[in-house]
């Protein structure tokens, strides 16, 4: 037996999706703007996993994804992916936000390649269900659809069943959504996600019917918080496990961090008619700690976040390695913000260095083309990194952030033919949460620096409980001390970028563009 606690994840990994496919359990979950995309991982007990492989590299390269102008995704590209196997065919639809398309992408293999289509129309936080020869999907918020799709999985089927089967019209907070559509022993269960009419909080509802023609009936089953301050778990996938176990996989909002997964055991019973219904919990609660069998205990798990010395070529290790080197060569725990520009990015493997250039001017951090990204973790985490600045131009700024939508910079500037270690922040000033920041940082502090090489670090401190204030600390190794610089500061959850609060390897150019940066010694700790 395997022991685990909630939340499973100390990572943002919001809507997740769990499938079983023999031995083998795999989870997708949300990506939004960052690629590549649509990660799938891999897990033999459902408490350790790892990277199995991104989905996509690019979806459409429209300029907003590719960061042209000022256009840009945050906040938007793919949500809530869908998960399925059906006769020998990995199955992954998931809407963009930004493009308002549905994406439908198969592969016999969970490592690809995976052919893309599109499904004609827009289905939010749908759901696919293959049932007797025919395909369904699921979807909606506050009204939730059930359309049957064409043979080929393009569209609605002509004369096909569309119908609304469950409706949470009048909620004043959030309605249903979230859909997760199965049949088991028969019987048809839809999982949904909303909020209490009384109260903003997540929980966790299923409809049931005993046909797809019939009437779905049910509502809320599950409503839990860990102690977390009120903020329900909701939303995942169900999957049966070892011996006829059930467990689900929901989120939970955990503040700056994101949304964290967390396992909740499920079991059946039956109702007053003798039909099976789900139960959700021990004694309604998520458990705090657990144990599961595992299909495979001795295997050893590839880290989901950590260290890089660049060491290596990006373009040898996507064709020789694809699974542990899967973002465009880099290692899997990397994501670029947005859509890279391959020509603006190289290492040095000799010298163990990433080297980014810029070809475009910027007036903040978010429209920087190839920040490489990598999730925070909580409670607490740091990383830090050296830069070399010599080839920086006059208003270029490169370093380490806390990369959110309220964020926090540190690293080298030149400004007038000088070098300084430079600390800047950014808060939204709007009350709309969606809101997309477009001022310029801050700087907070300061210090000339006479050589063009700097180590900076950022460490990040997530509370345990909503009043527990998430922060991010920057700091400099002045002649080898490690030294504060700056204030605290606040990181927040927001609609604007709509993901957890990340590191990322920044480049930026304010004035003239065609500087670059080195960046070396990548150390996660």
């Amino acid at each position: 037996m395997i022991k685990g606690s909630n939340p499973i994840f100390r990572l943002d990994m919001p809507d997740p999706d769990v499938i079983r496919v023999g031995d083998t359990f795999y989870m997708i979950s949300t990506s939004m703007h960052f690629f590549p995309g649509a990660e799938i991982l891999r897990s033999y007990d459902l408490v350790n996993w790892e990277h199995a492989c991104f989905v996509c590299d690019r979806l459409d390269s429209t300029p907003a994804q590719c960061l042209e102008g000022e256009k840009h995704i945050y906040g938007k590209g793919m949500w809530a992916g869908s998960l399925r196997f059906h006769e020998g065919i990995f199955y992954v639809v998931f809407v963009c936000n930004d493009t308002h398309k549905t994406y439908l992408y198969r592969s016999s293999s969970i490592e690809g390649p995976w052919t893309k289509s599109n499904i004609e129309g827009f289905y939010h936080d749908c759901s696919l269900l293959f049932d007797e020869g025919r395909a369904y999907l699921v979807y909606g918020n506050t009204e939730i659809y059930l359309t049957e799709l064409t043979e080929e999985l393009s569209g609605p089927k002509e004369g096909g069943l569309h119908r609304r089967i469950v409706s949470d019209k009048g909620n004043p907070n959030l309605g249903y959504e979230g859909s997760h559509l199965y049949k088991i022993n028969g019987r048809y269960y839809l999982f949904l996600i909303h909020s209490k009419r009384t109260e903003w909080k997540r929980t966790e509802g299923c409809f049931a019917a005993d046909s797809l023609e019939g009437e779905f009936t049910g509502g809320e089953i599950f409503e839990d918080d860990l102690g977390f301050g009120n903020s329900g778990i909701a939303q995942g996938g169900i999957v049966e496990g070892p011996e006829g176990s059930w467990n689900a996989i929901l989120f939970q909002d955990r503040g700056a961090i994101g949304r964290i997964p967390v396992l909740v055991p499920v079991t059946w019973k039956d109702d007053e008619k003798g039909r099976p219904v789900p139960v959700f919990g021990s004694c309604g609660k998520a458990p705090s700690e657990f144990e599961l069998e595992s299909f495979r205990p001795d295997h050893e798990y590839a880290p989901l976040i950590g260290s890089d010395d660049f060491g290596y070529d990006p373009g040898k290790m996507y064709e020789a390695d694809p699974v542990h080197y899967g973002c465009f060569g880099f290692k899997s725990f990397w994501q670029f913000n947005h859509e890279p520009d391959l020509k603006l990015i190289c290492t040095d493997p000799e010298n163990g260095r990433l080297i980014v250039k810029t070809d475009r001017t910027v007036g903040n951090v978010f429209h920087a083309v190839n920040i490489l990204t990598q999730k925070m973790s909580f409670p607490e985490c740091e990383a830090e990194v050296t830069i070399d600045g010599s080839l920086l131009n006059d208003g270029d700024f490169a370093g380490l952030a806390a990369f959110q939508g309220d964020y926090a910079l540190v690293g080298i500037r030149r400004e007038n033919g000088k070098l300084f270690a430079s600390m800047c922040t950014y808060t939204n000033p709007s009350e709309d949460v969606w809101k997309l920041g477009e001022e310029a940082a801050v700087c907070e502090e300061k210090t000339e620096i006479k050589e063009p090489v700097l180590k900076v670090s950022v460490r990040a401190h997530f509370g345990s409980s909503p009043s527990d204030p998430d922060y991010a600390q920057c700091y400099v190794y002045i002649n080898g001390e490690k030294k504060k610089t700056g204030s605290d500061h606040k990181l927040r959850f927001r609609l604007d970028h709509f993901t957890g609060c990340r590191f990322g390897l920044f480049m930026m150019s304010e004035k003239t563009d065609g500087g670059s940066a080195a960046f070396s010694d990548f150390i996660y700790k």
